[in-house]
């Protein structure tokens, strides 16, 4: 029998990402709190930025694009926002959506599964994914569960299960 094996990836579901940042763009233009607040929300890349009048509008700007990454099932952990900045009369923060497994966060993952998960496990470092194999499929899916219970500090998803 081959082996089964799943890569361990980090990655933004682009769509919901897009879908996210313009409900939140729909709800600070329509909210009455927001009017007259020069708050803006603009996503290029995976750069995102905020801007208002005052320090805690930017913020409570920031707290509604988290609100809508939270329901449309973005995890928070791929967001990396900054401090507001005041830029003349304007406060800005500027964020970044961070995505992929670096090699030392993979490393940990590695090291979390031979330390935590069935003896059988095998892992590789592949680029930003990690790969784990094992000839049971039963011991990739605990090791699936203590990934998902384990806490680390970036977001995982589990691709290419065979």
């Amino acid at each position: 029998m081959a082996d089964s094996s799943f890569d361990v990836v980090s990655k933004i579901d682009r769509m919901e990402l897009d879908n996210a940042i313009n409900q939140a763009i729909r709800e600070i233009d329509t909210r009455f709190d927001f009017k007259n607040t020069g708050a803006k929300i603009e996503l290029t890349g995976d750069k995102l930025a905020i801007e208002a009048d005052t320090e805690e509008r930017a913020k409570a700007t920031l707290d509604v694009v988290k609100d809508k990454l939270i329901k449309r099932g973005v995890s928070l952990k791929h967001l990396e926002a900054g401090e507001p900045q005041l830029s003349g009369k304007i406060y800005k923060i500027a964020s970044t959506m961070k995505e992929g497994i670096s090699t030392e966060n993979a490393k940990k993952v590695a090291k979390f599964l031979r330390d935590e998960g069935p003896k059988s496990l095998k892992t590789q470092i592949q680029g930003d994914e990690l790969r784990v194999t094992s000839k049971s499929r039963d011991d990739l899916q605990e090791a699936i569960e203590q990934i998902k219970n384990g806490k680390f500090d970036f977001a995982v998803q589990f691709v290419n299960f065979r």
